[in-house]
């Protein structure tokens, strides 16, 4: 068999299937039409009042609050309808962005509560239910009920057709002969025996049926696109929908990373006033001592202030350390993110084995590296403070093209979870800001695994030499 004969084949068997499956959406279209009908004609009577009664209050406060009822009425029927459409077996309307403020400011309840009425999404909805809807309707319930009265009431006619009458009432018997032309269906003239005339008109409208039966699946998928398409247009989602989304995801990833330089900043303050400030204070008293016992004895007493100091300079030192592990290091600024990561996991007290992606500095923007410096650094302090652990595990790998995972686990107590305001919450709203995500799996005795996910920035246009 030849390539192109079966190309042939396969095309037959696809239009066989695409046939029966117009077939399989039959019964709930012909729902669908029924249910719309009544729908449309309910959403154009409730819809048509509330704005007739708004409009005309409009002089008194009350009409705008009717009006935007009015509009969470479009609404409702909106949605039922496109609902309703999967009944069809057409693909789901996308679900539009009916709250299109992407902030809500303290103090705006009266905007929220009027935005209806200067959202085009709403005045859509108003006209489709309104209008459209109701026309769409009736016209797709008349076909469909003509067509399926056709297919039906003909493969049937034998069964419920009676005797064939004369114009004078008697009927027809076996054999009799008319005068004149024989009428069928009540009008069409046939010059033919009148015994014959019944099986004739039998014959007829059963091919009828049977004609309207088999182009039944074509009428039915043409009523439901043209319910379909003013929805999808009017109802479904608008570009300006993802483009409403993408500016409120930006606002809460902004906020969120507000939120957590607030609570880092906040938690350097105190680790400072707790740490390094109270030992400086320490370490002024005792040299203020050690001055005046330099001359008041054999210097025992000031070899052993001297000592003390020495090992609260070094302590204060090496809490300055650990703080300012927070910070970008000129490590990072001088010789990027991988040389950064390495000296993080060279200096943990805990052994980490490191794991990293080759040339992650050129994935990553300069901001991206500070934030993941930050969030690598807290979560490896979090695994020798609090863990309790023996070893632990760096890995920076990109999983996609454009998605780099950094994955901390260590082998310690587990029961680690996300309190809001503390620290894994904090680092959860740093890793928002950078449109990424952050997961914790700690189970108690197990461990504990967070994993980082985020989106890299698409590769700029590039200049062919």
């Amino acid at each position: 068999m030849s390539v192109n004969a079966v190309e042939m084949e396969s095309d037959h068997g696809a239009g066989r299937r695409g046939y029966l499956a117009l077939w399989r959406a039959v019964p709930g279209t012909v729902v669908y039409v029924g249910v719309a009908m009544v729908l449309g004609w309910a959403a154009f009577a409730a819809l048509i009042s509330g704005l007739s009664a708004g409009v005309g209050l409009l002089v008194v406060v009350v009409g705008l609050a009717v009006l935007v009822v009015t509009m969470w009425v479009a609404r409702g029927f909106a949605m039922a309808d496109t609902g309703l459409l999967r009944l069809t077996g057409l693909p789901p309307i996308p679900e539009p962005e009916w709250d299109r403020s992407v902030d809500a400011p303290a103090g705006a309840s009266v905007k929220r509560f009027l935005a209806p009425l200067i959202s085009a999404r709403y005045w859509a909805a108003l006209v489709h239910q309104m209008i459209i809807a109701p026309a769409v309707a009736t016209a797709t319930f008349v076909v469909m009920v003509t067509w399926l009265g056709l297919g039906l009431g003909g493969v049937s006619y034998f069964a419920w057709r009676g005797p064939l009458e004369r114009a004078d009432g008697t009927t027809v018997k076996s054999g009799e002969v008319f005068s004149g032309p024989v009428q069928i269906f009540g009008g069409i003239p046939l010059d033919i025996d009148p015994s014959h005339v019944v099986l004739v008109e039998v014959l007829i409208s059963l091919s009828v049926g049977i004609v309207a039966l088999a182009t039944l699946p074509w009428i039915a998928a043409g009523c439901a696109h043209l319910h379909y398409w003013p929805a999808r247009v009017m109802l479904g989602r608008w570009k300006s929908d993802d483009l409403v989304v993408a500016l409120r995801e930006e606002n809460l990833a902004r906020e969120a990373a507000i939120r957590a330089e607030d609570r880092s900043l906040h938690r350097l303050e105190r680790d400072l006033h707790d740490g390094p400030q109270q030992r400086l204070v320490r370490l002024q008293m005792d040299l203020a001592a050690l001055e005046r016992r330099i001359g008041d004895d054999d210097g025992t007493a000031a070899l052993t202030l001297a000592a003390e100091a020495r090992t609260q300079a070094q302590a204060t030192l090496d809490e300055l350390r650990a703080l300012s592990s927070g910070v970008a290091p000129p490590l990072l600024t001088d010789r990027g993110l991988t040389a950064a990561l390495e000296s993080l996991a060279a200096g943990c007290p805990v052994p980490v084995t490191l794991d990293v992606e080759p040339g992650l500095d050129g994935l990553v923007g300069a901001e991206t590296a500070r934030a993941l410096y930050f969030v690598v650094a807290e979560l490896l302090t979090n695994v020798v403070k609090h863990a309790g652990a023996t070893a632990a595990g760096l890995t920076v790998r990109r999983i996609e093209p454009q998605r780099l995972m950094v994955q901390v686990d260590d082998d310690g107590r587990g029961g680690a979870r996300p309190v809001p305001g503390h620290g894994l919450a904090g680092l959860a709203d740093r890793v928002h800001g950078l449109h990424g995500a952050l997961s914790v799996d700690s189970p108690d005795g197990a461990g504990t695994r967070v994993v980082v996910v985020l989106d890299l920035p698409e590769p700029g246009p590039t200049l062919n030499p």
